[in-house]
């Protein structure tokens, strides 16, 4: 019997955008292949001694840190587009410095970035990490057999085409306190293949408008009841409103820090605790205002089969992705947490520079009484 090669049936340039989210995670380097050539990328934040001086012999001051508009903003450079700084040596106490600190300046000019240098910066934040990467291009003939190779066209296009590769995996009733019928709803896949799930309260109709709720999850909130926000007073006020009307769903999204991930969220507030903002501190890190997407939260809604919402939220980005993804908003309702001495500034930040609707008279009416 002659033997065949096995092929699956998948998109292969999806396939290897997935696997080089783990080999950057993992801290090792990957080639994106564009159109003028190719690049050897590693993450600006994982990068080890032991890697960079095994690599900078092949490099010989070809490599380049390429940092996003916002890290560049922090050094002092105002520009609206990522840059790049050479690199002569890759020295990773400098790229570390130029990429992180709060107390670095920029030691050379910034170049304007290619192409390949952004399909690099959105590799970093594909797998969760700073927005800050070294880039060293490689000749033509180069061959790199034991690294992995990602077409830049499959990188640029894959949040477009996630967007809809969602199913539901799992699916049961959890009682919970103040909405006993309540059940759980998992659904798979998008950015990263990760679990989100939707929650739904009672029986709501859904040839009617359904009270929706998009949640993304916040560890310190939601779950430890961290004072820093109104994360944790949102989700289960909400739940108990839904409870108490004709039913609702939350959708309850794996984006943690606005999409930053936890363990950029957590050296956000480590920032903020030096006194920046929610947002300065974001900045520093590399991040613009917010970097969630919620048109796969519009897909999980019409897979449940909701085609008009009314829609429980302060954010009107949410508001308009909704609607963007072809969904009837008939109806806002605002969502408020108590206020304490340790999130009013927060939530000043978010009205203040990100649009929120957020009524501080009504939020008086909610803090706790003293004596």
């Amino acid at each position: 019997m002659a033997s065949l090669p096995l092929e699956l049936p998948t998109d292969p340039g999806l396939t290897t955008v997935e696997r080089a989210l783990v080999e950057i995670r993992a801290a090792r380097p990957v080639v994106i292949e564009a159109s003028g050539g190719a690049a050897l990328v590693l993450s600006a934040e994982t990068l080890e001694p032991a890697l960079a001086a095994h690599i900078d012999s092949y490099a010989q001051g070809r490599g380049r840190l390429v940092l996003a508009p916002a890290r560049l903003r922090r050094l002092g450079c105002d520009r609206g587009q990522p840059g790049a700084i050479t690199l002569p040596t890759l020295d990773p106490g400098r790229i570390g410095q130029l990429a992180l600190k709060t107390d670095a300046k920029l030691d050379a000019p910034v170049a304007p970035a290619a192409a390949v240098d952004e399909d690099a910066l959105e590799l970093m934040r594909l797998a969760l990490l700073l927005p800050a990467a070294v880039v060293i291009p490689l000749a033509a003939e180069t061959a790199t057999p034991s690294i992995l190779r990602v077409p830049s066209e499959a990188i640029r296009t894959y949040r477009r085409t996630k967007t809809k590769d969602l199913k539901i995996v799992s699916r049961a009733p959890v009682p919970l306190e103040g909405a006993p019928e309540t059940e759980f709803v998992v659904f798979r896949g998008g950015e990263g293949h990760r679990d989100h799930v939707a929650i739904i309260v009672g029986n709501p109709d859904l040839t009617r408008p359904v009270s929706v709720r998009l949640h993304s999850a916040c560890l310190t909130g939601d779950l430890f009841g961290s004072l820093k926000c109104d994360c944790g007073d949102q989700l289960r006020g909400t739940v108990r409103r839904m409870a108490e009307d004709e039913g609702g769903i939350l959708l309850y999204l794996d984006q943690e820090g606005r999409g930053n991930g936890i363990a950029n969220k957590i050296r956000a507030y480590r920032l903020q605790a030096q006194g920046y903002d929610t947002y300065d501190a974001d900045e520093m890190l590399g991040f613009d205002l917010d970097q969630r997407r919620f048109e796969f939260a519009a897909e999980m809604l019409r897979q449940l089969g909701v085609k008009h919402v009314r829609i429980m939220t302060n954010n009107p980005v949410k508001i308009a992705a909704l609607r963007n993804a072809g969904l009837e908003v008939v109806s806002e309702q605002r969502v408020l947490g108590r206020p304490t001495a340790e999130n009013v500034r927060y939530l000043a930040s978010k009205r203040d520079r990100a649009g929120h609707f957020i009524d501080f008279d009504a939020l008086a009416a909610l803090a706790p009484a003293h004596d």
